[in-house]
């Protein structure tokens, strides 16, 4: 038997799994904070603190089940500057930190065209050369400091094995700096001074090195077990359906981030203006990709309810037209720059929360259909679980909607760059539900209404 552990940093929670190599189930997890520090110089990801936390339960973990191997993946928009001695050269910056739209204009004149990178440009620090342009602006030491600068998963990667990479998928995650159908550096890294420091690029699936002795002696796992390279945690939810998977199909990762990523899919020019790119799969290949930030919405606009709807309320909001125009979380999506209207009257607790469920499908559907996504739309992670959601994304995408079995999609995904053998998930066929016909004249509503909104209501302010 074969016990993988993963680290899994995502942007609102840190992670530690112990996937079986067998069954691909979750055996052990342990969960921190994903709290950024404030400051000074600016805030910045606790890595001391996530570093503490996978050593002590790395060493419970070993103690109570073995662990014969290790994997990595973390959230996109993100990498540590490394100095000459292996060190920290600069505090790892939030990418929600505001400061590089400070220099927006200055970085504008710099970056590579979209049609070059698939990469289009958003706020704050979510592409990873705005970041990179402002750290070296605003800290002027920084760039003699810098000897390397490695993404985020392989970050992790260093402190296990002393080895230096990036990977492809984190590369190739709207940071500016990656050409993803060259499969090489864009002209940015050069324009920013960084050629021969951005740690050598390397599928996810390779082994990166194996665990030092001083882990090793902090942990009780052997020296030398296999740590994979490691991968972005949207792309380790695509890369059991990439291994084993008969194309069209369409992945939907959820979490903070909802991403919908097209394999197979029709042929479309992708809009950067509505949050639509090109990202890139642990085998290095393209992928169509649009996103939102389905999850932080989905916390906003619940505000601690815990409302069940019932079946009044479902029957009420389709009737009333109780819905949410786009957009909540306006900073990015199909539907960036719009701010939030409440149509109808003003709605239940219950009422709230299946007109939020059918929300989050309609940004997901329209994802789905900005990147040309053909035959079922598979939907991995927490919105898995929420039958509004399913129900009205089955309404809408008639080539299916299926549910990941797992509700562990980026742990499995990991776990399986070690594993070195295809899988296909098992996944379970969401039915049309009854009311499909009243759910798509809501839709036709909600679409009508999201190009030309037409009025609010007090519960906007809830």
């Amino acid at each position: 038997m074969t016990h993988v552990a993963v680290i899994d940093v995502g942007k609102t929670n840190a992670k530690l799994a112990l996937v079986d190599g067998e069954t691909l189930a979750e055996i052990a997890v342990v969960t921190r904070p994903n709290r950024p520090l404030p400051g000074p110089p600016w805030p910045h990801a606790d890595l001391e603190g996530h570093w503490r936390f996978f050593l002590h339960h790395l060493a419970a973990f070993h103690a109570r089940h073995g662990i014969d191997a290790i994997s990595v993946t973390t959230h996109g928009a993100a990498a540590v500057l490394l100095d000459g001695q292996g060190g920290v050269a600069a505090p790892m910056l939030d990418y929600e930190h505001a400061g590089p739209g400070a220099l927006a204009a200055d970085y504008d004149r710099l970056r590579p065209d979209f049609a070059r990178t698939g990469s289009p440009r958003l706020p704050m620090g979510l592409n990873l050369g705005a970041q990179l342009h402002w750290l070296l602006a605003t800290d002027p030491g920084l760039r003699d400091r810098i000897a390397h600068v490695v993404t985020y998963p392989q970050y992790w990667g260093w402190r296990l094995t002393g080895q230096l990479a990036s990977d492809v998928t984190s590369l190739g995650c709207h940071t500016d700096l990656w050409d993803p159908w060259q499969g090489r550096f864009s002209d940015l890294v050069d324009r920013l001074g960084l050629a021969g420091r951005i740690a050598p690029a390397r599928r996810s699936d390779e082994i990166l090195g194996g665990l030092t002795a001083q882990v090793a002696a902090e942990t009780g796992i052997p020296a030398g077990t296999p740590v994979a390279v490691g991968i972005h945690d949207s792309n380790a939810s695509l890369y059991p359906y990439v291994l084993g998977r008969q194309a069209p199909f369409a992945v939907v990762s959820t979490g903070t981030w909802v991403v919908a990523m097209a394999v197979g899919g029709d042929a479309v020019a992708p809009d950067p203006a509505r949050d639509v790119l090109v990202n890139v799969n642990a085998l290095g290949q393209p992928v169509p990709s649009a996103r939102f930030m389905g999850g932080r919405e989905y916390e906003q606009v619940r505000a601690g309810c815990m409302a069940a709807p019932t079946r009044a309320d479902r029957e009420c909001a389709l009737a009333e037209e109780v819905m949410i125009l786009p957009a909540v979380e306006p900073g990015s999506g199909p539907f960036k720059g719009r701010a939030m209207e409440w149509l109808g009257p003003y709605p239940s607790d219950g009422q709230r929360m299946v007109a939020l469920s059918w929300y989050l499908a309609l940004m997901t559907a329209t994802c789905l259909d900005l990147i040309g996504a053909r035959g079922p739309a598979i939907i991995e992670g927490p919105f898995a679980r929420n039958s509004d959601y399913l129900d009205m994304l089955a309404a809408l995408r008639p080539e299916g909607v299926e549910v990941a079995a797992s509700s562990t999609g980026t742990s499995v995904g990991a776990a399986l760059l070690c594993l070195g053998a295809a899988f296909t998930p098992r996944t379970m066929a969401w039915p049309v539900p009854d009311n499909a016909g009243a759910l798509r004249d809501y839709a036709a509503q909600w679409h009508k209404s999201a190009v030309t909104p037409t009025r609010s209501c007090p519960a906007a302010s809830r």
